[in-house]
């Protein structure tokens, strides 16, 4: 007997609900960065996303199920912008495209769409295991992106180097952010680059 095999297509109404519920996680991921866990509220995603709060059950099953999406999303952006920074960078001059481009005033003042992890890192500790866990993966991933681009990667030291530099990067964009005066928030984020940056860069 000869199996038939079936082709699932996708009908326009599935294709419809995906979109939706990609652009409210896409909203999410943005709110999230900008407002914090705490501060970002299921009836005003929905609203920013041009959709009722009812509907919002269609796609998640709870409010922290889609933080858990949203902190996904917002990692797997700041990701993508590292791997692009590698992608049209020459070898030698990635680790300090890659300090310049995070430790930049642009990065400080657009944190909607910026680092999670200098967004959101105090509130995480509190937030449910898929939350830490999304950031925990990501926090791995960056490290061993760091660590690639350190003339010593392979050797034991480049790990620890590179746990160094990222916790670096993130604590002065934190500061740079927290702080009420523009020549503070640069000398945070200039002083942290100049003692990150290669030698020679």
């Amino acid at each position: 007997m000869v199996g038939i095999m079936r082709i699932a297509k996708t009908t326009p109404r599935a294709a419809a609900k995906e979109a939706t519920h990609e652009r409210i996680v896409s909203v999410a991921a943005r709110a999230i960065r900008r407002t914090g866990y705490e501060g970002t509220g299921v009836a005003d995603i929905m609203k920013e996303a041009g959709l009722t709060h009812g509907a919002f059950y269609a796609h998640f099953a709870s409010r922290e199920a889609m933080l858990a999406e949203a902190a996904g999303r917002a990692c797997a952006e700041a990701a993508a912008a590292a791997a692009e920074v590698v992608a049209r960078t020459p070898a030698d001059q990635v680790l300090a495209s890659m300090l310049g481009a995070y430790l930049s005033k642009e990065h400080v003042e657009r944190a909607d769409v910026g680092c999670p992890l200098a967004a959101l890192g105090c509130e995480t500790s509190r937030q449910v295991p898929e939350v830490r866990r999304v950031t925990t993966r990501h926090i791995k991933e960056m490290i061993d992106l760091l660590a690639r681009q350190l003339p010593d990667w392979g050797q034991p030291g480049a790990h620890e180097r590179a746990l160094v530099t990222l916790s670096t990067m993130v604590g002065a964009l934190l500061l740079a952010r927290a702080v009420d005066e523009p020549a503070l928030s640069d000398g945070l984020r200039q002083a942290a680059l100049n003692h990150l940056s290669p030698v020679g860069s």
